[in-house]
């Protein structure tokens, strides 16, 4: 789909990192936008410098989360781009060193944050896309996801993240499928570590030794590399159906 000013998105995280760096070249191409985050972020901030609108939200209020979308779209007018990269983990074993079992309520929470969270918004983006007119090729919307490279080679203490983010790899396609008849293109991008807000604080010598496995580049990737990467999507209609690393061909060792 062509950027332009009648293209109308939401960004789900868009407060900072990864989905605030698509959500600012989105913008610059002239695509209006929604930054959906916590209440505590600084998305009002980033909307106004964005000139879009702020609509605080917890991914996990799965009930809530209807309203604010129906909010937003309302605001933009409505909505044919949607790129979500709320997520998290919990670093901890099945079976932990003092043999006490990985808590369920934890593995749970991880389900729910990453996945039950991602298609939540997806079920009820693809919803206000397929009123859209349709372009040129039959087009409606494109939904981006996030996974992780921790999906296909989980490490050590991983175990519910890897779960999670699998789940989101695998229900690319069927969904993609699903939504092919009204037009909604689906895909998910899988990163590797980047320099977010988790990982901002960790030292030069850290980061080498963490990305050391990957060929090349040997550092951690930068949020506009990621949203170049999710632009390039929206604007390509033969990217459908698939989940894409964006890692510098790394692969995660067991720890």
């Amino acid at each position: 789909m062509e950027i332009n000013s009648n293209s109308c998105a939401i960004f789900v995280g868009g407060a900072s990192g990864m989905c605030r760096a698509t959500a600012e070249k989105f913008a610059a191409k002239g695509g209006k936008v929604a930054i959906l985050d916590l209440e505590s972020s600084n998305g009002a901030e980033v909307a106004k410098e964005l000139g879009g609108s702020f609509h605080p939200c917890n991914v996990m209020d799965f009930e809530g989360i209807e309203a604010v979308i129906d909010a937003a779209v309302a605001d933009l007018g409505g909505l044919h781009f949607v790129v979500n990269t709320a997520g998290g983990g919990a670093a901890m074993r099945t079976i932990q060193r003092d043999g006490t079992p990985h808590p369920l309520d934890t593995f749970r929470k991880v389900i729910d944050l990453n996945l039950i969270g991602s298609f939540n918004i997806n079920r009820l983006a693809a919803a206000h896309m397929a009123k859209n007119e349709p372009n040129a090729d039959g087009e409606r919307g494109v939904m981006i996801n996030t996974a992780s490279i921790a999906a296909f080679e989980g490490q050590i203490g991983q175990v519910s993240y890897t779960a999670a983010k699998g789940a989101i790899a695998a229900m690319t396609l069927t969904m993609a499928r699903d939504l092919g008849t009204i037009g909604v293109r689906v895909m998910t991008i899988a990163p590797s570590l980047f320099d977010t807000g988790l990982t901002a604080g960790i030292p030069d010598e850290g980061a080498l030794q963490l990305t050391k496995d990957a060929a090349f580049p040997k550092r951690m990737g930068q949020p506009h590399e990621f949203a170049t990467m999710a632009i390039a999507i929206f604007e390509c209609a033969m990217m459908n159906g698939s989940t894409i690393r964006v890692d510098g061909g790394q692969r995660f060792a067991p720890r």
